[in-house]
């Protein structure tokens, strides 16, 4: 494993500092059943359009003014004595930073930069690293220095990242030891690269080294000036069809607008600590493991895990003061199939989910198992929290929850009008007269593209919908997937909901199929548990077709049902629907 450098702290075992951590969360974990549905930034869902009043300044850095800020207010002991930033791996290694070494180290990462990498304001930067510390340290030196980040998930091959390179243009690339020998491969096809830094203990031909070049600059920088319209960072989107696009945010509109989420879906305060579980190559990662938390002011928890292991979450919940989680349904689900009562969490009070819709079963069930509800969160890459469950507001099992303080959501038809509520339609989020400053700026050098998501006053989420009498939003599925059988429109993922009640279903997805009565029928392609891989398919079948009847509307159950070994996915592994549903209805 790569170390980090700049002299950190390595630590084995919890080890100073945590004492007053598992103090403060611990003294207030108290009575858990009822803390973890009160609000600590907010009186109820109705005053969250009250308080939340962000003003966007001419200029604006979250480096400068939020980093910086925490930690000039540590050295005034106006901070309660914890960690900014805490790592973990497998082998027990630890590596804890208060707000002043995180500005510390992002400096020399910024001074690295700017000097041997010879990098200039507004130069892409493309980052492919597992979560190692230095990913952190090259997000805040990014913005340090006016360049643009570009995050990849490690599981790109090189392909995608030569895709990545060329759309891009991106000047530097920095990885670790693992993807160097896929970069060498195709660097020499990109004549703009100016510079690749590895971040290992080991020296590389061909490459700069982060671990060693830190070692030797100064820990003195000036933060670049930028504009709060600036570019900050991009995103390639995994999208279900054609290649990914770039999804750009500025200083303001990922480092500003995503304090909605840490002051309110999360509650977060300067005592927690958040672990967020997303791969670093996602935009959600930026979410909940960067400026959500720290503009709060909270702990930003990391464990290096090559995969996700349930029995490893679990353990890892359990012995560390973890106060608020932040996971995909998939990841709770895989927690929910371990023998999850041998475990205790003592310092968990807020679980929050994002990234897919979560099926009421799921909720239940864990709620029955560590009396804590999952507060779900809804949004995309183009945007900051669209809407979501918040403390103190009654949930509804398989709701979106309402819409975010930071936008004015609604359910509109194909021409932009807004519908009736209890009436299908697309989740758009209103743009005229005033844009709102949180959405992103569009696909870059892709005005079609980027045109193409508005519609009347409103941003098209892609997504179908509706809200319900009492504004909660209700989700269906994308545009796109919607099927339409004998008069009646079916979203896929009310058939996948009702699937995933059945023990016998490890994972489905669900497209329209071709029939010569109906038009098209709902067809799922299904993934078995273990334990049902050798069962009679033909009865099995039958009994999933007829549990679809039992759990939802009996027009919406599996007509056709396909057992497959596993399910065709994106990168960032979302189900490829339009790959399944091609291939039903003879699409190349």
């Amino acid at each position: 494993m790569a170390k980090v450098a700049f002299s950190l702290k390595v630590l084995k075992g919890p080890g100073r500092g945590c004492r007053s951590i598992l103090a403060l969360v611990g003294t207030r974990h108290q009575r858990r059943g009822h803390l973890s549905s009160v609000p600590r930034n907010f009186e109820d869902y109705e005053s969250l359009r009250k308080i939340h009043n962000p003003q966007v300044p001419e200029h604006f850095n979250f480096a400068k003014d939020v980093i910086d800020k925490w930690a000039e207010k540590e050295k005034l002991g106006g901070r309660a004595e914890s960690p900014a930033f805490w790592w973990v791996n497998d082998g027990g290694d630890q590596i804890r930073w208060t707000f002043e070494e995180l500005a510390l180290h992002s400096r020399r990462t910024a001074n690295v930069l700017s000097g041997p990498c010879d990098l200039q304001r507004g130069d892409r930067v493309l980052l492919i690293l597992p979560r190692l510390p230095e990913w952190w340290l090259v997000n805040v030196a990014c913005m340090r220095t006016g360049t643009v980040l570009i995050p990849g998930t490690s599981q790109l091959t090189a392909r995608d990242i030569l895709q990545r390179l060329r759309v891009s243009q991106a000047k530097c690339i920095i990885t670790d030891e693992s993807l160097a020998p896929v970069i060498d491969a195709i660097s020499p096809e990109c004549s703009w690269l100016k510079a690749k830094l590895l971040v290992s203990n080991k020296k590389q031909d061909g490459w700069m080294n982060l671990t060693e070049l830190s070692k030797t600059v100064s820990s003195e920088h000036t933060c670049m000036q930028t504009r709060s319209d600036d570019p900050m960072t991009i995103f390639f989107t995994s999208g279900t069809t054609g290649s990914p696009k770039m999804t750009q945010h500025t200083h303001c509109s990922y480092g500003i607008g995503l304090a909605v989420n840490g002051r309110f879906w999360l509650d977060l305060t300067e005592e927690d600590v958040l672990w967020n579980t997303s791969d670093t190559g996602w935009a959600k990662s930026a979410w909940s493991s960067v400026f959500a938390p720290w503009t709060q002011g909270a702990c930003v928890f990391v464990h290096r895990m090559a995969q996700f292991h349930p029995r490893t979450v679990l353990e890892t919940l359990s012995k560390y003061p973890i106060s608020a989680f932040c996971s995909a349904p998939t990841a709770y689900r895989m927690l929910m199939q371990e023998d999850i009562s041998r475990y205790r969490f003592p310092y968990l009070k807020h679980c929050v989910c994002a990234g897919e819709p979560v099926n009421p079963d799921l909720l239940e069930k864990w709620k029955d198992h560590t009396g804590l509800d999952i507060y779900e969160g809804y949004g995309q890459t183009e945007t900051v929290l669209i809407a979501g469950t918040f403390k103190g507001m009654k949930i509804k099992p398989g709701s979106l929850g309402k819409p975010s303080p930071a936008y004015n959501v609604q359910v509109v038809d194909e021409m932009g009008n807004i519908v009736p509520r209890g009436t299908e339609g697309n989740i758009a989020i209103k743009v005229k007269p005033q844009k709102p400053f949180c959405l992103f700026s569009g696909y870059t050098d892709d005005a079609v593209s980027t045109a193409l998501c508005y519609r009347g006053d409103f941003y098209l989420t892609g997504d179908r919908g509706l809200m319900d009498e009492d504004g909660y939003l209700w989700f269906f599925g994308r545009a796109d997937d919607v099927i339409l059988s004998a008069g009646y429109r079916i979203g896929p993922f009310e058939v996948e909901n009702a699937l995933a009640e059945h023990e016998a279903v490890a994972e489905s997805a669900v497209v329209s199929s071709p029939d010569p009565v109906r038009g098209e029928v709902v067809k799922a392609f299904v993934v078995l548990t273990p334990e049902y891989a050798a069962h009679d398919k033909q009865q099995l079948a039958a009994e999933l077709q007829k549990h679809v009847k039992q759990v939802t509307a009996p027009y919406k159950y599996p007509r056709k049902i396909e057992f497959v070994e596993q399910l065709p996915k994106t990168v960032s592994g979302k189900i490829r629907r339009l790959e399944l549903r091609n291939k039903e209805w003879g699409h190349s």
